[in-house]
């Protein structure tokens, strides 16, 4: 009986490390296609001429002209280590793995801020594996160019609000009639929510959807300990009037 189930515990092994095998070469064959997605994407559009032209659109919100308390909601809800990784948060890709594995399909891309700036200025929104690795080759090139204030900037100054608004400035002009450092608790929140699905979370498409978004980021700014629940609370409590 031992014999039979050291022969059954050594063949499981081997199947273990054949399968590690195949996993590594998948993992350096999709790393190598996003590399050369990589170098095409900043062929075109080189990483250090992307804050430049962004800032030379117009209506350029700077970070020190942005509400901290939006700042803490984008950062809460989008990526709650944006200021401590290098680009690429290995925490948030583990999870978003398992979630994948488990469903078989990609539910969860565990893209942090940096690495959206990078899908969205450099790259298709297709899903493929490639982009993925191209997402963080370009992520890493980021956080080397730009410091975590400016990322930030590029960041919700191009990212979509719905409504046809892109940028906060757009959005808090179309939403609420005000320049971003005007904003009140409850419109910085409401605004931080919009960009993870703008058609669905925006104001003018269902201010239902919206405020049980905003109820989604103010929970995260609690569990960041960027807000108490007290005030999470009285700002809820605005919106539901």
């Amino acid at each position: 009986m031992k014999s039979i189930l050291r022969s059954i515990g050594k063949a499981a092994l081997r199947i273990l490390a054949i399968l590690l095998v195949i996993a590594v070469l998948i993992a350096a064959y999709f790393s190598y296609k996003g590399y050369r997605m990589y170098q095409d994407a900043v062929r075109e559009a080189p990483v250090s001429e992307l804050g430049r032209t962004i800032r030379d659109n117009g209506h350029y919100v700077r970070y020190r002209e942005l509400p901290d308390i939006y700042i803490d909601a984008v950062i809460s809800a989008e990526d709650k280590r944006f200021f401590t990784h290098p680009g690429i948060d290995p925490i948030a890709i583990g999870r978003a793995v398992w979630k994948d594995i488990i469903s078989l399909s990609f539910v969860e891309g565990g893209s942090t801020i940096t690495q959206q700036i990078a899908k969205n200025q450099l790259f298709t929104q297709e899903k493929k594996v490639e982009r993925k690795f191209a997402e963080i080759f370009a992520a890493l090139a980021l956080e080397r160019e730009y410091s975590k204030e400016q990322l930030f900037e590029i960041y919700v100054n191009t990212i979509y609000f719905g409504s046809g608004y892109y940028g906060i400035y757009e959005a808090a002009q179309g939403y609420y009639g005000k320049n971003p450092s005007e904003l009140t608790d409850y419109e910085a929140i409401m605004l931080a929510g919009i960009p993870n699905a703008p058609s669905n979370y925006s104001p003018d498409a269902s201010m239902e959807l919206a405020r049980k978004r905003m109820s989604l980021v103010l929970e995260k700014m609690v569990n960041c300990r960027k807000i108490t629940e007290t005030r999470a609370n009285e700002i809820l409590g605005n919106a539901n009037k």
